[in-house]
């Protein structure tokens, strides 16, 4: 398959409007792909990398070279070139990674070209999401769409489902089931404003305080004398939690398969700070030292799997029985039920306790309705998270032209807090909360304030004031006071503010105490 015909159903599926066409584009460009193709063809279709990470900055993707005349990349090529990028380390890497991206952008038309930048980027923002893809796969193979979605879930990857099925056709979802030492997708939960919302659209439910720690996946096999932990991207770090694996080896069980967090805590008990626990994680080297540091702790809140037997379509209440049976209360998230949500008694009860899962330094709750099965893969309505919605108000110090629908806009903007002398601090970027509206609007009124247009996009004054929200504050080397905003999206431009009125540096490290 060629990187053409991605980059063509990709344009498709996107000025596609309706449900129906999109999966028929998809369907139509998974006919023609081999088995081994597929996991790249869809993993690049929604907008993500097999790669994760390469290293390669927006400075060197600005720089291209002339387009080829004619399509001739292969997909396989071009995930040979991106794995050989993200693999260059050490002493002159960048250059390296430059010199191999020129040469994979010289053998790309435009078009190709156009898809590559957005794709290394993380700015293809459009297109084939999961869920049309799974229709397109079904429709391809002539198999059921809920088989091949119940496939995925339980197969932990859409990329492996589709490849067995166009080798194997229909028969071969039969292969995909919980198995303990195969990780599947978690499921998430969608928003509610608040507590009483989510009370009244649930009904009788849970409420679980939400910590603000690593989502894991541990899977044990006592048989196999096996303890594996995945991260919610399916990503195993088995190896840098040593803690947790000795204490998920003392549970009464023989096989298992537990939902839950990992969180560093202080030593009077709260929570550390999400850096904190993402950095010991994400320790490699010193595995011994970091845990001696810091040590993490566990905490579950579901049961997948048990002894043999698949929890998943269990309701909540029944799953949560079992695995209070099985894990003790210290490796657990603290929870009560609300079982008669319509009094004002249980509602007071609810408010009561989240209110108190922030004053202990969590991240807020997730309601779940008690007759609730597990839905992996899928953001349910069963499960509501509730937490407050931190907002500053900054000034935007630059922006960076879109790609795709975005092309001719400028999209990602560059959010700077107010110093005490009255400069502006770079705290990071945002192109997410964007209508096509305010793309618009947002795009002549950064022109009307460039000072300096660039390849990239544009350099402006510094008056113009958005108001973003943010799930946190983190530390970060690459911006000049050492910090950034977690998950920033626009709410609203502040026209009626001041550059002299916005938050100050102060107010965002505050924030990170």
């Amino acid at each position: 398959m060629l990187l053409a015909d991605i980059a063509r159903t990709s344009r498709e599926v996107a000025a596609a409007s309706a449900r129906t066409e999109k999966v028929a584009l998809l369907a139509a460009l998974f006919r023609t792909a081999a088995p081994a193709e597929a996991p790249v063809a869809i993993t690049y279709l929604a907008g993500r990398l097999p790669q994760r990470r390469t290293g390669i900055g927006w400075r060197s993707l600005g720089d291209r070279p002339a387009p080829a005349t004619a399509a001739r990349l292969t997909v396989a090529e071009v995930d040979r070139a991106l794995t050989e990028i993200a693999a260059v380390s050490g002493k002159g890497a960048q250059a390296e990674r430059r010199r191999l991206l020129h040469t994979l952008l010289a053998a790309a038309t435009a078009e190709e070209q156009d898809l590559l930048v957005r794709l290394i980027g993380g700015e293809l923002r459009q297109g084939a999401l999961d869920a049309f893809a799974v229709e397109g796969l079904a429709a391809a193979a002539d198999a059921d769409p809920t088989q091949v979605r119940r496939a995925v879930m339980l197969g932990g990857s859409l990329g492996a489902v589709a490849e067995a099925l166009l080798a194997g056709g229909p028969e071969a979802l039969a292969g995909f089931r919980l198995e303990v030492g195969r990780p599947v997708q978690p499921m998430l939960a969608q928003s509610a404003a608040d507590v009483q919302e989510a009370l009244d659209r649930l009904g009788p439910c849970a409420v679980e305080e939400k910590l603000d720690g690593i989502r894991v996946q541990v899977h044990l096999d006592t048989a196999a004398a096996s303890v594996r932990i995945w991260t919610r991207t399916l990503d195993e770090i088995t190896e840098r939690l040593p803690e947790v694996v000795e204490a998920v080896r003392g549970l009464p069980a023989r096989h298992a398969v537990l939902d839950g967090e990992i969180v560093a805590q202080g030593p009077d008990g709260r929570p550390r700070p999400f850096q904190e626990t993402s950095g010991r994680v994400g320790s490699r080297l010193d595995v011994a030292g970091a845990q001696a540091s810091l040590p993490l702790t566990a905490a579950f809140f579901d049961l997948l799997s048990l002894d043999g037997r698949d929890l998943l379509d269990l309701p909540v209440r029944e799953r949560h029985a079992e695995l209070a049976r099985m894990v003790p209360e210290e490796l657990r998230v603290r929870r009560m039920e609300a079982a008669d949500p319509a009094a004002e008694a249980t509602r007071r009860a609810a408010r009561a306790f989240a209110e108190e899962a922030l004053a202990r330094g969590q991240e807020g709750v997730v309601l779940k309705a008690l007759d609730s099965p597990y839905s992996a893969g899928r953001r349910g309505a069963s499960w509501l998270k509730v937490k407050p919605v931190h907002t500053l108000d900054l000034v935007v110090l630059g922006a960076e032209w879109g790609h795709g629908r975005r092309r001719g806009r400028l999209s990602n903007l560059h959010l700077g807090a107010r110093r005490a002398d009255g400069t502006f601090a770079m705290l990071g970027k945002t192109f997410k909360g964007l209508t096509d509206a305010l793309l618009e609007w947002q795009t002549g009124r950064l022109r009307e304030l460039a000072v300096r247009e660039e390849r990239w996009g544009v350099l402006v004054r510094p008056e113009l004031v958005v108001e973003v929200a943010f799930d946190g504050v983190q530390r970060s080397s690459r911006y000049p006071e050492g910090v950034t905003l977690r998950f920033a999206r626009v709410v609203r431009y502040r026209e009626d503010k001041p550059a002299e009125q916005a938050d100050t540096v102060e107010t965002v490290l505050a924030a990170l105490r």
